[in-house]
């Protein structure tokens, strides 16, 4: 069971996210909080498997609350997805910044809200696909300037793989978008996916769209 905590301060907020993350299995909400200080208090006392966390709210807001139980000096760290109407690309860098595993926009549809919990929750990240693109390329550059991406040419993948992964990496990261983009089942595009992150060796979905923007992937081409 997955243990989410709920900080908005907008209580009808609230109240929709709870409905939509309790109509999907394996998910429990352990509690809520309306304000910055009070999601910090309610995550030290509950200790969720994952934190919804609004960036502007009264009594601290959410970047100081993510920064204060995801970043680098939280300890242990708690898994936070930044939960807001803000598709700035300056939020959105500052929020990951702060330690945010994940960026969703509250327009998301339930089924990206879930798989993000569910990613979330299993070490992994996910951003939401109206900011992803530019995130990416972003935090690219800063990786290849930092330690390098996985030292593993494209060519490991089949053409379909890079084809699938080039949308991914423009941020088309929902499998049904990329299945109707791309005129494949979900499930084939799932396997796509999958194979690329067997054959990179690499963590999760974030790291993986990385690599495809490190290798060019995301501009059509096939990278060296």
């Amino acid at each position: 069971m997955i243990r989410v905590l709920i900080a908005d301060d907008s209580e009808p907020t609230r109240r929709g996210l709870r409905i939509r993350l309790e109509r999907a299995s394996g998910i429990r909400v352990v509690g809520e909080a309306g304000t910055g200080r009070g999601a910090v208090e309610a995550a030290r006392a509950h200790r969720p498997d994952v934190v919804l966390m609004d960036l502007q709210m009264p009594g601290g807001n959410g970047l100081a609350a993510i920064r204060e139980l995801a970043g680098p000096d939280a300890e242990p760290p708690l898994r936070v997805i930044a939960l807001t109407n803000h598709v700035d690309d300056a939020w959105v860098l500052e929020a990951v910044d702060s330690g945010a595993a994940g960026y969703l926009l509250k327009l998301d549809s339930s089924a990206q809200l879930i798989d993000a919990v569910r990613t979330v929750a299993a070490g992994g990240s996910l951003l939401s696909s109206q900011v992803a693109r530019t995130v990416l390329r972003e935090l690219a550059a800063r990786r290849t300037a930092g330690t390098a991406l996985a030292d593993v040419p494209v060519t490991v993948l089949t053409r379909s793989e890079r084809t699938v992964l080039g949308r991914f990496a423009r941020g088309v990261t929902d499998y049904d978008d990329l299945a109707a983009a791309l005129h494949l089942s979900p499930l084939t595009a799932r396997n796509h996916i999958a194979n690329a992150l067997k054959k990179t060796g690499l963590a999760d979905r974030t790291q993986l769209a990385l690599w495809a923007v490190h290798h060019g992937l995301d501009r059509g081409d096939p990278g060296s």
